[in-house]
């Protein structure tokens, strides 16, 4: 699943200058200056720049111009961009403007129904961007993946800001721009990061505005009123030891072992998979992730779990007292944040996703310990604050009260796959392809008899293929399944009443992935059931020469994964093509589909090295708007090469594959594919055959025997 590395965090931003190792692409505000962001090299709607270039114009000035043309009059105000504007005015919020981001209290990147705030108020449905209302405008920021999606869903209200795109500004850029000096910019604490807020609070006092934390209540809630779902209820479940690998106390015993080294005793976990994999539990309250909403505070001596007590069975209780986690209600962490505050509890907090409601419950809880004990605090290495505890050059706090602003000491281990959790990967890939492998089989033989099928039919009959396996829970994310120039659409989602049928005229993409109790897949095949034109198969071959390319990467060990993005484009830009999207994501352990803190990309903002354990995805693609779409996607497994030198005494790195799933022959114009490149699909696919064959009977394995054929 393609992941748009534009999306950083603020604190990724100050990563970039700072050089320290960055927290994982967080589901963050797009909120960075343009310095930042890739210039598109195309857009599906532009105008000449005053330079010449193509500059992308906003929606609501696309439809004004169609208006003008026809003669027609815009429609009336969007009813909820009205109520939310009224309240506005309100004594007790007064502000003149008001952002709404994609994320929830823990910076998911899939969240409850209860908690799409942005998809309510907007109607855009994708998973990335950014809502900003003020009196008289309302303009919505998405990444290069949404584009054609946005300029579908949003209505006439809302002007859409192509992030990246040559002329578009920022959020803060534009926020500066429209509002008058001296204006009040609302956001709710709990869904921004402390550094996002901290940023956004430092941009826009350029122009004298105030940023207000509305704590107590979200506008947007305010006007979704009784028809907002209820929050989620379900259940939690033990995550077995044979696939976590290693027991709770032995997790908790490390995290402390951190705190020690780092002079704290205690850190607030807020990343749902954090506290998932810390625990050994899992949960099925946000679709997709097998993650519960919690918070988790360990000290040296207890630990903590903020959780509904309805969602915890008498099993899981008897596991968490065993490791000596207690439970406290999911809404008391910002009581008891504030109590260790005040009592002057030395706290690590990963202010990258830790949001600014805790943390500043956490700073205030400070300012009232010093006035206590009568000592002002001295900053080191900045300008003091008064809402601000002091720091050292070493980031922690005064002797007072500390406070260790650092990224969670869960993130780099969770990222690691112990020996258990590789294995359940890979068996659960090896299920995974078998079912994908019935699936194409199935689905080439509808095609060939003229079975008219949605691609809505196809997402669900792939669904039924995976339910049958051993260990399958449910989908890692909504299938992509895009036939034609809906697979140029990136993070396509195909809906009952607007989707394509499958046939043999065009390319079909499809990008799909599964929670098994062991493991967690993600792969993209693209293939046409025709005859493929050379274009599409130019444009096909390239992408594999890159996919290639990156599988086959040797690298000295702390090299970051930037560094080999360009391994994947490079033939592509050999005829002036790209794709918008990062090259590869990483992938939890029968967690999160995208985790941190490693990636693949050209941002090269991310420093975490790549290591030994780590899984990231392969997926190089082409997208030409309005006519088809190209992913090839496998998952890799870091390893450590044996080779014959070891200069500089180092160890060097490289991939191990994870998937298992031809790749359709037909599409490939082996003209362009040298002899290297030739044996390296051929000993693929042989792998394909000695791995899967064994799972399969009948027609999928004749299927499967066909197309792992020798070219």
């Amino acid at each position: 699943m393609a992941l748009e590395a534009a999306r950083l965090s603020p604190s990724l931003a100050a990563a970039f200058r700072s050089h320290r190792a960055p927290p994982f692409l967080r589901r963050l505000p797009l909120l960075l200056p343009r310095r930042f962001l890739r210039t598109s090299a195309s857009s599906s709607a532009a105008s000449a720049g005053g330079d010449g270039r193509a500059v992308a114009l906003p929606s609501s000035e696309l439809r004004k111009r169609r208006n003008s043309s026809s003669g027609t009059s815009p429609p009336a105000e969007d009813n909820k961009l009205r109520s939310l504007r009224r309240l506005f005015a309100r004594p007790d919020i007064a502000i003149d403007a008001y952002i709404v981001p994609s994320q929830d209290a823990h910076q998911s990147e899939f969240i409850a129904e209860c908690f799409m705030r942005r998809t309510y108020l907007t109607g855009f449905t994708g998973s990335a961007g950014t809502a900003v209302v003020t009196k008289n405008n309302a303009a919505f920021w998405t990444d290069g993946r949404y584009f054609l999606q946005a300029e579908k869903e949003l209505s006439h209200d809302w002007t859409l800001m192509r992030s990246g795109n040559h002329g578009v500004p920022t959020t803060i850029e534009w926020l500066n721009d429209v509002l008058p000096s001296g204006c009040r910019v609302g956001i709710d604490p709990f869904l921004f990061s402390s550094d996002a807020a901290e940023e956004l609070k430092n941009a826009i006092s350029d122009k004298n505005h105030e940023l207000i934390l509305i704590r107590d209540l979200n506008l947007v809630d305010e006007i979704w009123g009784e028809s907002r779902p209820e929050p989620p209820k379900e259940p939690t479940r033990v995550h077995d030891i044979k696939y976590a690998g290693v027991d709770v106390p032995s997790k908790l015993s490390f995290v402390r072992s951190q705190l020690a080294e780092n002079g704290c005793d205690t850190v607030v976990i807020s990343m749902l998979d954090e506290v998932a994999w810390l625990l050994n539990m899992r949960g099925s309250d946000v679709p997709h992730s097998p993650v519960f909403y919690s918070y988790l505070i360990v000290e040296m001596s207890t630990a903590t779990l903020f959780v509904d007590s309805s969602k915890v069975s008498e099993e899981v209780l008897e596991h968490l007292k065993k490791a000596g986690v207690n439970l406290k209600p999911y809404e008391a962490i910002l009581s008891d944040v504030e109590r260790l505050a005040e009592k002057g509890a030395n706290l690590w907090l990963d202010s990258s996703s830790v949001n600014a409601a805790i943390v500043s419950v956490f700073r205030s809880g400070c300012a009232r310990y010093l006035k206590k004990r009568g000592k002002t605090g001295r900053q080191t290495g900045k300008e003091s604050s008064s809402d601000e505890p002091t720091t050292t050059s070493h980031g922690v706090q005064n002797s007072a009260v500390n406070g260790l602003y650092q990224v969670s000491p869960v993130t780099l281990a969770k990222s690691i796959k112990n020996e258990a959790e590789t294995v359940g990967m890979k068996n659960s890939h090896l299920r995974d392809a078998a079912a994908l492998a019935e699936f194409w089989c199935w689905l080439e033989e509808e095609v060939h008899k003229n079975v008219v099928l949605t691609e809505v039919q196809v997402a669900e009959n792939l669904l039924e293929f995976r339910r049958k396996q051993d260990g399958f829970i449910e989908t890692s994310f909504d299938t992509i399944s895009g036939y034609g120039a809906n697979g140029a659409i990136i993070h396509y989602r195909p809906t009952l009443d607007s989707c394509s049928s499958i046939g043999s005229d065009n390319l079909f993409l499809l990008d799909s992935g599964a929670q098994y109790v062991d493991g967690t897949t993600d792969i993209t095949r693209t293939v046409h059931f025709g005859e493929p034109s050379p274009r599409q198969k130019e444009c096909f071959t390239r992408v594999l020469q890159g996919h290639i390319a990156l599988d086959q990467a040797v690298f000295p060990e702390r090299t970051p994964g930037f560094v080999l993005d360009v391994l994947a484009r490079s033939s592509l830009w050999k005829i002036g093509l790209d794709y918008r999207h990062g090259t590869g994501h990483g992938v939890g352990a029968a967690l999160n589909v995208h985790e941190g803190p490693q990636s693949i990309s050209y941002r090269y903002g991310n420093l975490t090295a790549l290591q030994k354990g780590m899984i990231v995805s392969n997926e190089p693609g082409y997208y030409e708007d309005n006519s088809f779409g190209i992913r090839i996607e496998n998952l890799l497994l870091v390893k450590e090469v044996n080779l014959a030198n070891s200069f500089g005494g180092i160890s060097y790195l490289g991939f191990e594959k994870l998937t298992f799933v031809p790749i359709q022959s037909k599409l490939m114009d082996l003209s362009l594919l040298s002899p290297s490149e030739i044996n390296w699909i051929n000993e693929y696919h042989e792998q394909v055959w000695e791995k899967v064959s064994p799972f399969l009977s009948g027609s999928s394995r004749d299927w499967l025997w066909d197309n792992t054929r020798p070219l």
